[in-house]
């Protein structure tokens, strides 16, 4: 049985603590993991920093607010969390000084009684003062502790290859590679965790698991809202950048990776980055970018991507990515994987469909030979976790015809509420040092090493109108290849 950890005494400090990261989601999952007696009431403590001027009983205050809005119970112990626990502290644009006063209030709060000085540092932060923070920390010595110093950094890491090795380099000259979290939350999803049991708990599965049984692979990841507040930031990124780079690499990696020696860190992203360094060299002709436009509906207007605000009107900017790739490996030649995320799609989904090979010999000649739907696993992280089994039943009475049908499992249905935030579980997992969800430096670079000849190179954008399923130019991916796209079920 496998030993689990337990939480240590430790400071959370959140650095960029009034934005709206650390009101939706982080204090929300460091609340809950108290309530679930993850957090030693006396000895956690979390400290905000930011530029804003702001009292500590302001900030308590904004908090407590944040708080009650996700849908926390009003109570004193609520109220008193946040007035026991939560500490604040303005740093005016980086000076030196107030980072030395940050150094000053956490050795203060760990006091004589609070060894070793744990500490954890939460950069939600602008990616261009990231490296200019980490060391303003070194300089102050906020790195250096008697007990273990963790930092957790957002994506984007990195624009590119260059910037991310570039970025790598200033952290490993001011921290190992054992202290840094990369997070991606989509890592933090009970279905993608479960997904590593699924496969390697029941041999039932992973014997199909292969160029002999799988026809293909594909990993959607929808959006039905648009860029929102975020159009200055996404028209320097778009859809490559943004979501491919990552979080859809990231769920093809653990969907294609081998077995693991073991399930610990490790062993697990040694494998994952086995499956990037066997990727092919991606074709441009199997990549189909596209952007939204306008739509109206009722007496709505859905606005197009060029009308966003912080946008240019003549933006060539991508918001919707399709593209094949081939892994060169004894387990996958030959098995296309399909990878494909857009915004302003009919529906908000994350899903990876796993078809498997039709029977090599069709004994019902009656039937016409693509009237049996072929053998899907659909793998669901959202809106709705769960897993599916198609597959093909006789319909009653006659003439002979068949009808697909579905074997499912249901989160929500078969545990009950709701699954913990992936911000929760990532959380938990710096605070015992847990670093498999996380995304190590080699997979970085080598995974931006990847993207960017598509990156570099000129492509076209195709436009789609807003509730569409996408450019017609991305069916073409996989229509090329005798297949269709899949959703749902």
């Amino acid at each position: 049985m496998m030993a689990e950890k337990s939480v240590e005494p430790h400071i959370f400090v959140i650095l960029g603590a009034t934005g709206d990261l650390t009101r939706r989601k982080l204090m929300p999952a460091l609340f809950h993991l108290r309530t679930l007696g993850e957090l030693h009431k006396q000895n956690t403590l979390i400290v905000g920093a930011a530029t804003p001027e702001m009292s500590e009983e302001a900030f308590r205050l904004w908090v407590y607010e944040g708080l009650r809005n996700s849908g926390a119970p009003d109570s004193p112990d609520l109220r008193r969390w946040c007035d026991d626990h939560l500490h604040y502290l303005t740093v005016h644009g980086g000076a030196l000084e107030d980072y030395e006063a940050l150094a000053v209030l956490l050795t203060r709060l760990e006091g004589t009684g609070r060894k070793p000085a744990n500490r954890i540092f939460y950069l939600a932060l602008p990616p261009t003062i990231v490296p200019f923070t980490v060391e303003r920390l070194d300089q102050t010595g906020l790195l250096k502790s008697d007990g273990w110093v963790r930092v957790v950094f957002e994506k984007p890491f990195g624009h590119d290859y260059a910037s991310a090795r570039a970025l790598n380099a200033l952290l490993h000259r001011h921290l190992d590679e054992s202290q840094i979290y990369r997070i991606d939350h989509y890592l933090g999803k009970e279905t993608v965790q479960n997904l590593l049991a699924f496969r390697f708990a029941n041999p039932i599965f992973e014997t199909l698991w292969n160029r002999d049984m799988v026809e293909s692979v594909q990993i959607t990841v929808a959006e039905d809202l648009g860029v929102e507040h975020r159009g200055s930031y996404y028209q320097e990124a778009g859809a490559l950048r943004d979501m491919v780079q990552n979080h859809l690499t990231q769920l093809m990696t653990v969907v294609a990776m081998e077995v693991p020696v073991s399930f610990d860190a490790a062993a697990i992203q040694t494998e994952k980055l086995k499956v990037l360094q066997s990727i092919d060299p991606i074709d441009p002709r199997d990549v189909a970018f596209g952007q939204y436009t306008a739509w109206s509906v009722a007496d709505r207007v859905i606005p197009g991507y060029r009308q966003e605000q912080g946008v240019s009107p003549d933006s060539m900017t991508e918001t919707f990515v399709a593209m094949k790739m081939d892994v060169h490996n004894w387990r996958w030649r030959g098995v296309p994987f399909y990878l494909r995320t857009g915004k302003r799609l009919p529906r908000k989904l994350t899903q990876v469909a796993v078809t498997f090979r039709p029977a090599p010999f069709q004994v019902f000649r009656s039937l016409e030979p693509e009237s049996l739907d072929p053998n899907r696993l659909l793998i669901t992280l959202q809106p709705n976790e769960g897993f599916a089994l198609c597959f093909s039943v006789k319909t009653p009475a006659r003439p002979l015809s068949f009808t697909s049908q579905s074997l499912q499992f249901d989160y929500g249905r078969a545990f009950g509420g709701e699954l913990p935030d992936a911000y929760e579980t990532l959380l938990r997992d710096v605070m015992i040092g847990d670093q498999t969800l996380f995304v190590s430096a080699d997979f970085t670079e080598t995974a931006w090493r990847l993207y960017d000849p598509l990156l570099a190179g000129r492509h076209d954008v195709h436009f789609y109108t807003a509730g569409s399923w996408g450019p017609k130019e991305a069916d073409a991916v996989v229509e090329r290849n005798g297949h269709r796209w899949q959703l749902g079920w």
